[in-house]
């Protein structure tokens, strides 16, 4: 879609009683940024630089209403009036910049994870979210009753915290969702069985929340569950349907999934491995059902001239975008000013975001490494790091950590020169996007590479740097980001062994035959190159010395790839080790008991063990006891990820290993 339809998300709508600026919002989103389930100042600054980039409506991440909700202290929750003056916080310095703001209000029901509170979950009926996760609390009517008064008294809260208006959230399969379900709500009293017996708890928490408030309020809804005598699009439009027949809701919010430890889950943060906008069908179903309804959609929007698609084509009246937020909280404002090609673009990786949220920390981004320290680094950028004139700095590396300190370093005043010894910049980086799957990865080092140059920084290909160069062109500092390399270990006697650059370049050739792949570190390197060699047309075994599999890929991308595997016809073999066996035979052995598992007729092993740093550079220069100040960042550093690299490549280049300096540390410890 061209970028002239992005005008569309431009114009003025009004929610209720609510008017907004334009129709593009951020939907809620977990941040982890709370303290005992209270927002904190980084709450506030992350949302004041997400309105100070033009959105015209902010809704918070879900607000659960209850202490069985909690899960974690770092959520956030209205228990108390005590938390009012830290929501307003929150309001003021988002409508500061002229953004209207929701509050998001749930409880989460059987997935409130109560390991760090000691509470049990509370649901419908004692049905686990997932194998091996506790069997919930099947609530009794005191119990729904203290629910639907904590609904009333939070949504109280948020009005006297000056919220523009509320999102009720009976999606996700969270607790409203779990009584709407005919999957998880196995009662048979008056709030199990029958449609409207299901609906009860809804239509108590909706009155309950009106009485309290005279907030407009809208219902986030999940069209379809995905789940075997689950709800579906048909069901939720009459689901909705019942509902407004009854309450004034403001708007109907579409997304879809529930929270199952199955492929479900997985389509509730769509990752590259979707496609964009793989569920806008669903907005549009509501469209159609309630043309008089505001709709509102969501998911792998990425860009705004796609999510401008919806809204062009009457299927939804506003597009939210909360990963492309995280990732450039101006996108709008971008946008409007026709700066569009200058937005820094979302990844879908889930990495920095999603996965971080599910290990119980706070999220940032991996082509974004200031959210959460938004105060401190834009007060960094502000303040002079040094009254003396710029550094000459030079820059070892063209991958994401190299030139994340480029144009830092350029952006503080420095003169920088950024050597690249291949041809290309975006080091492995660019290796990785050229698996099928995977290409969204290619954004990364593009983005970064058009802010280099743009910035002026000097960009030189194929320069391979010696240390001899380095002490002779009379530099202030060096940053070396000359990546890492794999170390493939040999099979004597066994197939062949490649290494994952070799079997990425495998890729480009018809592939025939059976593969071992060895994957050790669990995450999407040897994943997403055993996915490719299946759908390829190879034959794969994916084996892990470790007890599970792909164990580093968020749990919210990993049940999408296991779903794919069985598709394709992938076998993994967790616990099991790989020993050549013959030419084309390996046989795989385990620490339990039972015999080993041959595998005939292997075309190559793939080796995805660990990779090695390549400092060699980094260790000659250390050696000298005179000449410029070194600099490691990336997998020079330590093998690591994307996430790390694109991090330490920015700390290195705005502050030149000044880590005394009053705005490093703010900026340090701000995580």
């Amino acid at each position: 879609m061209a970028d002239g339809t992005v005008h569309t998300l431009f114009t003025p709508v009004r929610l209720a009683s609510v008017p907004l600026r334009n129709r593009v919002f951020v939907p809620g989103h977990t941040t982890n940024f709370g303290l005992h389930n209270e927002p904190t100042p980084r709450l506030a600054a992350y949302h004041a630089e997400r309105a100070a980039g033009g959105v015209g409506l902010i809704v918070t991440e879900a607000i659960r209403v209850h202490p069985t909700s909690a899960g974690r202290s770092i959520s956030l929750g209205s228990f108390t009036d005590a938390g009012i003056p830290a929501y307003r916080a929150v309001t003021e310095a988002v409508h500061r910049h002229g953004t209207r703001i929701f509050a998001q209000l749930m409880h989460a029901g059987r997935q409130a994870n109560g390991d760090a509170t000691r509470t049990a979950a509370w649901s419908s009926s004692p049905v686990a979210w997932a194998t091996g996760a506790h069997v919930p609390h099947a609530m009794g009517r005191h119990d729904i009753a203290v629910v639907v008064a904590a609904f009333a008294a939070a949504a109280g809260r948020m009005r006297r915290a000056d919220f523009d208006g509320l999102e009720l959230h009976a999606g996700h399969g969270h607790l409203l969702q779990q009584f709407l379900s005919p999957h998880t709500n196995r009662r048979t009293d008056a709030y199990g069985g029958s449609l409207d017996h299901r609906l009860r708890l809804t239509r108590e928490v909706l009155t309950a929340v009106l009485a309290a408030t005279d907030l407009p309020v809208g219902l986030r809804v999940s069209a379809d569950e995905f789940l075997p005598g689950g709800l579906d699009p048909d069901a939720m439009v009459e689901i909705v349907a019942r509902l407004r027949e009854e309450f004034p809701l403001a708007y109907v919010h579409v997304s879809h999934s529930a929270y199952h430890g199955s492929y479900t889950l997985a389509t509730q943060m769509a990752d590259m491995s979707f496609g964009h906008a793989p569920f806008r069908h669903h907005a549009a179903t509501f469209k159609r059902a309630f043309p008089d309804l505001p709709v509102l959609a969501v998911c792998r929007l990425d860009s705004l001239p796609e999510a401008a698609e919806l809204v062009a084509a009457g299927e939804a009246d506003l597009v939210g975008l909360a990963r492309p937020h995280i990732a450039d909280p101006h996108l709008v404002r971008k946008a409007a000013q026709g700066r569009h090609h200058e937005t820094r673009a979302c990844l879908a990786c889930n990495q920095g975001c999603i996965a971080r949220v599910e290990a119980s920390l706070p999220i940032t981004c991996v082509v974004n490494p200031e959210v959460g320290a938004e105060r401190e680094w834009a007060a960094a950028w502000r303040r002079p790091q040094r009254p003396a004139p710029p550094r000459r700095v030079l820059v070892v590396g063209g991958g994401p950590a190299g030139l994340a300190a480029a144009t830092a370093a350029r952006r503080a005043g420095h003169r920088v020169t950024l050597a690249e010894a291949g041809d290309a910049l975006g080091g492995q980086v660019g290796l990785a996007a050229r698996v099928p799957g995977r290409e969204r990865l290619g954004l990364l080092t593009r983005d970064l590479a058009a802010e280099a140059y743009a910035t002026g920084v000097e960009v030189l290909l194929g320069r391979r740097i010696t240390a001899a160069q380095v002490r002779a062109g009379a530099y202030h500092d060096v940053v070396l980001a000359t990546g890492s390399r794999p170390r493939p270990r040999p099979l004597p006697g066994g197939p062949p062994v490649l290494d994952l650059w070799q079997a990425v370049a495998a890729l480009d050739a018809p592939v025939t035959g059976s593969y071992v792949v060895i994957d050790e570190d669990g995450s999407w390197a040897a994943a997403s190159v055993a996915e490719a060699l299946a759908r390829g047309g190879g034959r794969v075994h994916l084996v892990s010395p470790t007890a599970s599999i792909a164990a580093r890929i968020t749990t919210y991308s990993r049940l999408a790839l296991f779903s794919r595997f069985a598709d394709l016809g992938v076998v993994a073999h967790p616990l099991r080790t790989v020993r050549a066996a013959g030419l084309t035979t390996v046989a795989l052995t385990g620490p339990l008991t039972g015999p080993d598992l041959e595998i005939h007729d292997v075309t190559a092993v793939v080796d995805a063990g660990p990779s090695v740093a390549d400092d060699s550079l980094y260790r000659q220069l250390d050696a000298s006891p005179d000449g410029p100040r070194v600099h490691l960042v990336g997998d020079a550093n330590a093998p690591r990820t994307t996430l790390e690299a694109v991090y330490e490549g920015r700390f290195a280049g705005a502050f030149l290993g000044r880590h005394d300096t009053p705005a490093a540390a703010q900026v340090a410890l701000a995580y």
